[in-house]
């Protein structure tokens, strides 16, 4: 193959896309070029594995460290299991590509994109978006792109295009998008409580630059002129109409049943029923295979769906298209945990528990950019008793990785400041029952649990899913779909947000593209229906709780000079240890003299604050202290007034009467009162006990 290389502005900056130059092997490959940034993205095809009945993508993201100039962590430095930042480029990768495959095609397909170089201001997710697309488009693998993808924020109300970090630190949306020529076919939205037309405008905005990306994308193909080949499987069209009479009617029956098991044992029994009648499981050389029996009773299935939603306007488990299921929400149900809730939504339910920490439990994240500390963290987790299913139990997949950051996402813009509130935060969404949108009941069940800690958050935020199911003709939007409906409709739109805007948006299509006017449609139905749900939320738990749990630990701050830092470590830590184990509090120390105390009681939080603020504390002119003899001299006593500060009473400042030795009044070890008549220019302090003895006489009671 012949390098090909097309240029263009984008957002002020040149993005360019080469390929031909580098992995010549792959089937497609592109480098991509923004700023210093640069992503090599190539894709592979092979053969289709026999017997499947799914389309094999899979879609793999890496960041070199080597791209920023670090070295892996770890001991073995190297790069091991991918990041989460990782796992979650890769799904932004995959999902607005993945419906733009032909129906049928089932050949084995790996996209792989690695970053090689990151400048560290223009991100390299979106470019392996724009990458993986630009190596599908010269591929000769059938793709109905190509796509392409945008980042948009904005700082001062003004919309900004592959926002720098500096830019998103300031920006009060962050937006990227993934669409093609005709339509946007993917949303990812985090976002401080901004309003429905904001995000709309957003996506409006975005969509003009992805088209300019998609045009020169195909530019780039059309110079390498590659032929797309694949012939799609011949249909069984006499199967088709035999399993349609056999099994619509029993099918259309089946769906009406609204509990989801009994709807889907149902449903089972059917299958069994028409796969037996055709091919019974006894023929050893079946005519007609079980499983083609089995493809053309799924396509049935999702044809009676949407027929009837289509049609009727009756959803499977009966409810008009914008009713919300029942609600139920319980908080404090676990008496040992930092804050607790159950939030069900129908058959969908999830217990979301909090646990409050403190610096120390701060995840640090190692990543191309500068090492960072988070301090809030929602993980999300998808037993497979949730649905009914016998599953291998293993660690979070990308799904849970995908879900808990959404709803991560949609609870971060309302948490306290860690100056209000400086507790590291971790929430946890084990779903007990799914039955369509764990990840919104995730977000419901999290400010409810949040609100049980006592974390004073700003506002409560509520999530929502709105689905579609389309001919062509007709459009019909669902609120609070089913997993069924997720399943066999064409969108899954989820929101979440509270009573002052949008905090999330995740748009995921099964069909090509979204029109603008079906966005802004179901951005107004998803907020009617999250003020419901925060209607339903309020009423069980009306505000955050004004303690935290007796379980959780205290945690003070106190700001203290940075120069007396090395004070409260004392010699080879001994000063903060002494701390430590007299109080049993904990101490953190920040550069900026920022001290963190924490303790399982209160009693032991204070108590370290007066150890830290005594021997910290700065001496004053004119100021009574109780101090401790340390040493005795011919010609006065030094005397510590605070701890590791000590000062000088010369003998004549001893005492009213004179003083003939300082032995006479004075021994090492006692406690007495010395008041702080003068600091010099070195530091040194001057006390007189003659003085304070005289305030004491005077205030006496006569």
């Amino acid at each position: 193959m012949n390098s090909h290389k097309v240029e263009r502005q984008i957002g002020g900056r040149l993005l360019s896309i080469e390929t031909g130059k580098i992995a010549k092997q792959a089937h497609g490959s592109a480098m991509i070029r923004y700023g210093d940034t640069v992503i090599l993205a190539t894709v592979v095809t092979g053969k289709p594995r026999e017997g499947i009945d799914f389309f094999p993508l899979m879609v793999d993201y890496r960041e070199k460290m080597y791209a920023a100039g670090k070295f892996p962590g770890g001991f073995y430095k190297r790069e091991g299991r991918p990041s989460t930042k990782e796992i979650l480029t890769m799904r932004l990768i995959d999902r607005p590509i993945r419906p733009l495959f032909p129906d049928g095609y089932r050949d084995e397909v790996v996209i792989q994109t690695m970053v090689l170089s990151a400048d560290n201001e223009n991100e390299p997710d979106i470019l392996a978006m724009i990458g993986a697309s630009a190596a599908l488009a010269v591929s000769p693998i059938p793709f109905e792109g190509p796509t392409a993808a945008v980042r948009v924020g904005r700082v001062d109300g003004e919309f900004v295009i592959n926002p720098t970090q500096a830019q998103l630190d300031v920006s009060d949306m962050e937006v990227v998008l993934a669409g093609h020529r005709d339509a946007v076919n993917m949303i990812e939205i985090g976002a401080h409580e901004v309003s429905e037309q904001a995000v709309a405008d957003s996506i409006a905005f975005g969509f003009n630059v992805i088209k300019d990306v998609v045009s020169l994308i195909q530019e780039l193909a059309d110079k390498v002129g590659v032929q797309k080949k694949w012939t799609p499987p011949a249909s069984n069209t006499g199967l088709r109409d035999r399993v349609r009479s056999m099994g619509r009617d029993k099918l259309r029956a089946a769906k009406r049943i609204v509990k989801k098991q009994e709807r889907n044992d149902s449903v089972s029994a059917v299958y069994d029923e028409i796969m037996n009648g055709i091919t019974p499981k006894t023929v050893e050389k079946p005519e007609i295979p079980r499983d083609a029996i089995y493809a053309e009773l799924q396509r049935l299935e999702e044809e009676v769906v949407r027929q009837t939603i289509l049609e009727e306007g009756i959803r499977p488990d009966g409810r008009g298209l914008d009713d919300i299921r029942g609600i139920k929400c319980e908080v404090g149900i676990l008496p040992r945990t930092h804050g607790s809730s159950i939030f069900s939504r129908g058959e969908t339910q999830a217990l979301v528990v909090v646990t409050l920490g403190t610096s120390r439990d701060e995840q640090i994240v190692d990543a191309l950019g500068e090492e960072y500390s988070k301090k809030f963290m929602l993980h999300y987790n998808f037993p497979p008793f949730s649905v009914g299913e016998v599953r291998k139990i293993m660690g979070p997949g990308r799904r849970e990785i995908g879900h808990g950051a959404l709803a991560e996402r949609g609870l971060e813009s309302v948490l306290p400041p860690p100056e209000k509130f400086p507790y590291t935060i971790r929430l946890v969404s084990d779903i007990m029952e799914s039955n369509g949108s764990s990840s919104m009941a995730s977000v419901c069940g999290g400010t409810l649990a949040l609100m049980d800690a006592g974390v004073p958050i700003k506002h409560p935020v509520a999530g929502i899913s709105i689905g579609l199911v389309s001919d062509g003709k007709r459009d019909v939007l669902l609120t609070d779909i089913l997993g069924e409906e997720d399943h066999f409709g064409d969108m899954d739109f989820k929101v979440s947000g509270s009573q002052a805007g949008i905090t999330a948006v995740q748009l995921d299509l099964k069909t090509r593209g979204l029109r603008h006017d079906l966005i802004v449609a179901a951005l107004e139905k998803a907020r009617i229906a999250r003020i419901h749900i925060l209607k339903e939320m309020l009423s069980t738990l009306r505000a955050p709780r004004a303690n935290i749990s007796n379980y959780a630990p205290r945690l003070l701050t106190i700001k203290i000079n940075p120069e007396k830092i090395g004070k409260v470590i004392g010699p080879a830590g001994k000063g903060i240890r002494h701390i430590e184990a007299t109080t049993g509090a904990k101490i953190d120390i920040n550069d900026d003299g920022t001290v963190m105390i924490s303790c399982l009681n209160a009693e032991g939080a204070e108590a370290a604050r007066g150890m830290v603020e005594g021997v910290t504390e700065e001496v004053k002119i004119g100021k009574i202290y109780t101090g401790r003899v340390a040493s005795i001299k011919e010609f006065g006593a030094f005397i510590e007034v605070v701890p590791g500060t000590d000062g000088l009473c010369h003998i004549s400042e001893l005492s009213t009467d004179y003083v003939g030795k300082v032995g006479d009044v004075l021994k090492i070890g006692d406690i007495v009162k010395v008041k702080v008549i003068a600091i010099d220019e070195h530091g040194r302090i001057k006390l007189s006990r003659k003085q304070a003895m005289r305030e004491d006489t005077q205030m006496a009671p006569a």
